[in-house]
């Protein structure tokens, strides 16, 4: 009768639980691909028929990027602008909240247009980093229309820190605003999903380090230091790519949500703006 070695059932249990658990992180990889956008967008969606409200003058802008896609904007204007801010938000919410920010341009004398991206607020389409930076592209050719890129700022918060920076290294604006960016999107991912292998489940990549090698404009980078979402050393190895170009300005004390808070960021809106 032929003996049977004792560490055999032992092998087959391991090698059974390794692959458990290599099925249930293909699994885990597999959702987060397939569901990544309900974590990385928070929109509003808004009623086409919506009517905006502020104590400021605004129009309302529609841009129709092509068929199924309209991108809703808001224009703040003032009578003789110096120039017009070019204004991209966050990952949540519509430019019915986001238009509270405009103020802080417009009362240098800026004009301010803020847009939503797809399936925020009225703007539609279906999603995708390539549609929403084509989206972006397009707006910005149909503001020069009206305004010289000389005279053309393109601000970016958070999320629409990336669209800004791609913009920007696409085009000549005059100055890149970025508040609270990301080196790239998957190195601000990665630190909520250590164990995914985010080069491959991403599907927004947002290479903020790959487009600001190319922005030609100096750009100004706002970073609170007790920002914990993204945390400032995010922005101090973007402003490492191009010293001479980018300049890092710390908000002490600030966290990612709260910039405005604080009266540092006006003033240096205030000597940005008067360059």
């Amino acid at each position: 009768m032929p003996l049977i070695n004792p560490l055999l059932p032992c092998l087959y249990l391991l090698s059974v639980n390794w692959l458990l658990i290599a099925g249930i992180y293909v699994a885990i990889a597999v959702i987060a691909y397939l569901i990544q956008e309900k974590f990385i967008f928070k929109p509003e969606k808004l009623a086409q028929d919506f009517e905006y409200h502020y104590d400021a003058p605004f129009t309302e802008l529609f841009f129709d990027v092509g068929p199924g896609v309209r991108i809703n904007g808001l224009h703040f204007f003032r009578e003789k602008p110096l120039g017009l801010i070019l204004y991209f938000h966050g990952n949540s919410r519509s430019i019915k909240g986001w238009a509270k920010y405009a103020k802080d341009f417009y009362r240098y004398n800026y004009d301010v247009v803020l847009v939503d991206y797809r399936g925020f607020g009225k703007s539609t389409g279906k999603r995708s980093e390539a549609a929403m930076l084509n989206d972006m592209q397009f707006v910005y050719e149909s503001l020069k229309v009206k305004y010289a890129e000389s005279n053309l700022i393109v601000y970016g918060r958070s999320l629409g820190s990336g669209f800004a920076a791609k913009l920007a290294s696409d085009n000549h604006p005059r100055f890149l605003i970025l508040d609270a960016p990301f080196f790239n999107f998957s190195r601000a991912v990665e630190r909520f999903l250590p164990i995914l292998p985010m080069r491959f489940v991403l599907r927004y990549k947002l290479r903020s380090d790959k487009y600001m090698r190319k922005v030609r404009c100096h750009t100004y980078i706002i970073h609170g230091t007790r920002d914990w979402l993204i945390p400032i050393k995010h922005s101090i190895s973007l402003q490492k790519l191009n010293p001479g170009r980018i300049t890092l300005i710390r908000i002490v004390g600030g966290g990612h949500n709260n910039l405005p808070s604080f009266p540092e960021y006006h003033n240096f809106i205030r000597d940005i703006l008067a360059v």
